[in-house]
Parts: structure tokens; sequence; C-alpha cells
């Protein structure tokens, strides 16, 4: 078993498919849009094959805006760099581009070098040797 792809919802389609493909080289497919439910999507691809799908549709209500308001469901996205130098790079050129930086590059208690930074939808992104 492997997962195949991961879901969610998002308000801006363009700038949240520029952000992945920007700062995680994610590749887009051609959007797709479904006229009959207003409803359109694009399939990021990464390197190693996963996908994340981003979504939009108007009628989909916004959570309380807040990202440190945990609910049931997925919490964050990590992405492996391969080292600790290139944590560090992506964690200062985030910054650098004006996104939130809500956890500094540690070793967390399980083990991990990481950081901790926002997309441009308060979604949490973990960015991991």
């Amino acid at each position: 078993m492997k997962i195949e792809h991961v879901a969610f919802w998002v308000k801006d389609l363009e700038e949240m498919k520029s952000f992945y493909e920007k700062y995680f080289g994610a590749i887009s497919n051609e959007k797709y849009h479904n006229t009959v439910k207003n409803f359109e999507s694009y399939f990021l691809s990464f390197e190693n094959g996963s996908r994340l799908e981003i979504m939009t549709r108007p009628d989909i209500q916004e959570g309380n805006g807040s990202f440190e308001a945990q609910k049931f469901g997925i919490t964050h996205l990590a992405f492996s760099t391969g080292s600790k130098e290139k944590v560090d790079e992506m964690t200062e050129l985030l910054r650098n581009d004006g996104y939130k930086v809500v956890g500094e590059p540690r070793t967390s208690g399980d083990g991990y070098y990481e950081s901790v930074i926002l997309d441009p939808e308060n979604n949490i992104i973990e960015i991991i040797k």
C-alpha cells in the first residue's frame, strides 16, 4: 500500500499552485473544471511520485482561520529536504519571501530536524531533514 494523494480545499487555487511549484518543486497538471458543480482542481506531483490535490468551490466554508486551532483531520504536510542545511536554507527563503515561520529549525523530540512554516492559506508545513 501507498498513499496515492492527499487533497485539501483552498480559497485561492492559483496562488496555492504557484506556492507549491515555486518552493517544493511541484509539477501541476492541467486545471480540471467541472462547470456543473463549479469545482476546480489541480493535481501537484512531486519528484518521488507523491501527489497533492488542491481543490476549490465557492460554497466551501472557511474554518476559524487560526492555524493554532487544532481539529480532527489532517494537521500538516511534511516535506523532506535531505539535509539540515537545506532545512535552514528553505526556512530563510520562505521567511524572506514573507511567509510566517511558526517553528524555528530544531531537532524535535522524535528526532526530526525540522522547521514549521505556514503556506499562503495557513496550512502547517513541516520542512524536515
